[in-house]
């Protein structure tokens, strides 16, 4: 189908699908198996200049926007949503900084990242705060010319991995969310180390660790924006990211179903192939269906995503919501038709099922995103000032 993609958005999504076909596929299995950050191909994409899609030319980048980062990301995890999670979460911390960073923080940090030399990480998430960021208790305290940061994030996308974080923190708890700030620190820093790698059910290419700060020391400079401006941070990041959580799922989708369909064409009982019977092209045909309509909300929404509407987070929210939901159902029927060779490891869609689980949780859970879909839309109907009975 024809999404009106340009030349430019057509050479992206034809580079980012040749690494995805002849880098990681021939490595996804080793990779899952062993847990192995894929430190390889993400050279191979610096060298393709993928890690600037979205960063302005100014900073090193290809002056792109949230559409064209979701074609790049689309075709990573139609091969391995573990690898292409390892490559969007570095977009995701560099957000903050390209949203509310200064000038010189832009030249520093956004060159590196855009390069590829560095990656960098979102970290807000803690063993009481997830899904209620409002809860944080890691704490920055402002000392002469730097500030000091005592607490543990947990469940860092690229934690160990990066070099530049993007942190939250709580700078005044008596103005409960609005006294949170956001920090850039880097490794190395006096008072900053990692904590446990975690061990989880998909995505095992991609790494997840605890962050501690213990007296952590970083110049007052580090600070993106001013103070009591975290959890705006953390809100517009999350409108701009969410549609790329869609783009990871339609990918997947989409190679779930490629690998379905080839497998209904060749696999044979009662001497025919199976993909001649009803009850498998519906699965299909409703597989493909649900693939094609995500794709469509995904393109359509990273376009009005990029013109900074004022409904962007109910947008996002829908994007991340439906992708997702449609990555778990169409990689859990891909099995279905694989059958008994689908539930082994000889085969991609079992990996593939036990990716797509981190889609409706990470970066907001689905419950949280249909509460602000429904809390938007309750804003909106308020101003209307029609009826409509």
């Amino acid at each position: 189908m024809n999404y009106f993609l340009s030349e430019e958005q057509e050479m992206i999504r034809d580079l980012a699908e040749q690494i995805a076909t002849e880098r990681i596929r021939p490595v996804r299995a080793e990779l899952d198996e062993r847990e192995e950050f894929p430190w390889e191909i993400m050279k191979d994409l610096a060298q393709s200049d993928l890690f600037g899609i979205y960063i302005p030319e100014e900073y090193g980048g290809l002056g792109g926007g949230i559409l064209e980062n979701c074609v790049a990301v689309e075709q990573l995890a139609r091969a391995c949503i573990g690898v292409a999670t390892s490559f969007a979460a570095s977009g995701l911390g560099a957000y903050p900084l390209l949203l509310f960073g200064s000038d010189e923080q832009k030249q520093t940090y956004l060159t590196q990242i855009a390069s590829g030399r560095r990656l960098a990480a979102f970290a807000v998430t803690e063993s009481g705060a997830g899904s209620d960021v409002s809860a944080i208790q890691t704490s920055a305290r402002r000392d002469g010319d730097h500030y000091v940061l005592n607490g543990t994030k947990q469940w860092i996308t690229n934690g160990g991995e990066s070099e530049i974080y993007s942190v939250l923190a709580i700078t005044d708890r008596s103005k409960g969310p609005r006294g949170a700030s956001f920090f850039i620190v880097e490794t190395g820093d006096p008072g900053f180390s990692f904590g446990k790698k975690e061990t989880k059910l998909g995505i095992r290419a991609s790494a997840t660790r605890e962050l501690v700060f213990q007296d952590c020391r970083i110049p007052a400079d580090r600070l993106i924006g001013r103070e009591g401006l975290g959890f705006v941070i953390a809100m517009k990041t999350f409108d701009k990211s969410r549609p790329g959580i869609g783009s990871l799922g339609v990918g997947l989708a989409q190679g779930a179903l490629d690998l379905a369909v080839e497998y209904a064409r060749k696999r044979v009982q009662f001497g025919k192939p199976i993909i001649s019977f009803q009850a498998i092209q519906h699965k299909l045909a409703n597989m493909a269906i649900k693939t094609e309509a995500a794709r469509a909300l995904i393109y359509a929404g990273a376009r009005y995503m990029d013109t900074d509407p004022a409904d962007a987070s109910k947008i996002a929210a829908m994007c991340k919501v439906f992708a997702s939901d449609v990555a778990m159902e169409v990689t859990t029927e891909a099995v279905q038709v694989l059958g008994g060779y689908g539930y082994m490891r000889d085969y991609p869609v079992e990996k593939m099922m036990r990716d797509a689980k981190i889609l409706q949780i990470y970066e907001g859970t689905n419950e949280i995103q249909r509460n602000i879909i429904g809390q938007e839309l309750n804003k909106e109907y308020g101003r209307l000032k029609r009826s409509f009975f």
